[in-house]
């Protein structure tokens, strides 16, 4: 009688731990993430949402499961992957992108929102202003728009000679388009230099951009901040030295891959801010009351490998200037 107890109470338990198991894990916090890009474009960076989590005590697996939704550079399924989410009532939506986040704020008013955008977040419609966001909206603004004047400033130190420079855009994202050609317009203005906008949307139509740029005869090239340049980085930048067009980036990531130069904020600092707002928000902090954080370091990052190769001549006042020279 005492084995069949035994064994009774021994397979109880074998049963109940599944179940056990699985609500432990449903106890934990669940962050909903939205990128338009693939996960395999944002690896570093990804790494520093997960560090601003981590400072905040949270760790992906241990106390915190990550929901990742990829558009996969098709923004028509933004919609569909945010209102997954919505409906899995994650505690926090995490967005990348200035073409995410108002897609995720339409999807709901209920579940906090951090988002990561590049242009003046009030502008967008996704706060009511910095200092008090209101609503369930809060997050990063890393700036990009604002920096084209000073990308424009280097490049044109870099490639002095180019008298009609290339800026290209793309036109899916047509906020951060327009306020990237005014201010590439206005940094250009009584400087003699001709900016020729470029749109491309697709990988085809990049190629097509730079047979465009070579029949005009640009002499260099502005590349605006945009997600899905940034999943290209890497054909964007072998386009650049076949064809021999001195280029300015907005994420350093291009500069590392040979790049000629980039200036912009520290991305992966912007995302690991991001990961601390999150954790915040886990922790009991209310959207309304954490007011977007603007980043404050910038980096000019010059790639003198890919200068020779263009043959050109780096000014020391550039290379003192510089945050980092990649040889």
């Amino acid at each position: 009688m005492r084995r069949r107890q035994f064994i009774g109470l021994t397979t109880s338990a074998l049963a109940a731990w599944p179940v056990i198991s699985r609500g432990q894990q449903a106890a934990m916090p669940v962050v909903g993430f939205i990128d338009a890009r693939s996960a395999d474009a944002i690896t570093e960076r990804l790494r520093g949402f997960r560090q601003g989590l981590k400072e905040t005590g949270y760790v992906e697996g241990e106390n915190v499961i990550i929901a990742y939704r990829f558009a996969e550079n098709q923004t028509d399924r933004l919609p569909g992957l945010a209102a997954d989410l919505v409906s899995r009532s994650v505690a926090v939506i995490a967005t990348a992108g200035d073409n995410v986040a108002p897609v995720a704020k339409a999807a709901t008013t209920a579940i906090p929102i951090v988002f990561i955008v590049s242009q003046d977040p009030v502008a967008l419609g996704l706060v009511a202003s910095l200092a008090r966001p209101g609503g369930n909206v809060t997050g990063v603004n890393f700036f990009t728009g604002e920096l084209v004047a000073k990308q424009f400033e280097f490049l044109h130190q870099l490639a002095p000679a180019a008298a009609r420079i290339g800026l290209l855009v793309n036109p899916l994202n047509a906020a951060s388009a327009k306020a990237t050609i005014s201010e590439a317009e206005a940094a250009a203005s009584g400087s003699g230099v001709q900016i020729r906008t470029v749109n491309a949307s697709t990988t085809r139509e990049i190629d097509a951009a730079f047979e465009l740029l070579v029949r005009e005869r640009c002499r260099a090239l502005l590349v605006a901040s945009e997600p899905f340049f940034s999943s290209r980085r890497v054909q964007l930048v072998n386009l650049t030295v076949r064809h021999a067009i001195p280029a300015a980036f907005a994420q350093r990531d291009f500069t590392e891959i040979g790049g000629l130069m980039s200036y912009a904020s520290n991305i992966t600092d912007a995302w690991r801010q991001s990961g601390l707002y999150a954790g915040r928000i886990l922790n009991g902090a209310k959207p309304a009351d954490l007011p977007v954080i603007q980043s404050s370091k910038f980096e000019l990052i010059i790639n003198a490998q890919t200068a020779r190769i263009f043959g050109l001549t780096v000014p020391p006042s550039l290379l003192a200037t510089a945050d980092k020279v990649i040889e």
